[in-house]
């Protein structure tokens, strides 16, 4: 097994993902790989993929397993061995969390994935104080990516969880204390 680190953060709409990705970034150095960013240039592509992809995330859907894999595997390939990564967003199906665990593993890789819990209010809290400052199309649709979550998400977790990757922080903290947190958990600070 190498030693490069390949960090994951996981939870629901509003939960920070992107926030602490960010945070974690400035803290290591390490480049941030986000399937949002990469689903939102989609979507303003004019292209039938470009289309469909627009129309489920205005919708507040998850995109299928194979594209959201297919961009993860892209990127993850293109890694030099020994470089420390951070994935957003990459593993929010059960179907993706398994490719994640099978492909770090033929790589030699190990992985640790944050998952920042947060309640379906503070998820909504959240939501809609950031929509006051930036309206994104699925936000728009809260309650449905807290179905997505739970139908989808949930059991991502569930399986990282049984292979002893998962790290709980609580997602209720002040985001100065969450990024502390999560530094103490990677063992950075």
């Amino acid at each position: 097994m190498n030693n490069a680190r390949t960090i994951f953060f996981v939870g629901k709409p509003g939960c920070g993902k992107g926030t602490q990705a960010k945070r974690l970034a400035a803290l290591t150095s390490w480049p941030i790989i986000s399937a949002g960013g990469q689903f939102r240039a989609i979507a303003a592509e004019d292209t039938p993929v470009g289309k469909k992809v627009k129309e489920e995330y205005d919708a507040g859907l998850l995109q299928p397993h194979w594209l959201a894999m297919y961009l993860y595997l892209k990127a993850l390939f293109s890694l030099p061995a020994d470089a420390n990564v951070i994935f957003d967003g990459f593993n929010r199906k059960e179907q993706e969390a398994q490719l994640v665990v099978d492909s770090l593993a033929w790589l030699g890789r190990s992985c640790v994935v944050v998952n920042l819990a947060i309640s379906d209010e503070v998820s909504h809290a959240r939501i809609a104080k950031r929509s006051e400052i930036d309206v994104r199309a699925d936000d728009l649709n809260v309650d449905q990516r807290l179905i997505e979550y739970r139908v989808h998400t949930e059991p991502a977790i569930a399986l990282f969880r049984a292979q002893g990757t998962l790290i709980d922080i609580d997602g209720e903290q002040d985001e100065e204390a969450i990024a502390k947190s999560i530094a103490e958990a990677l063992e950075l600070s």
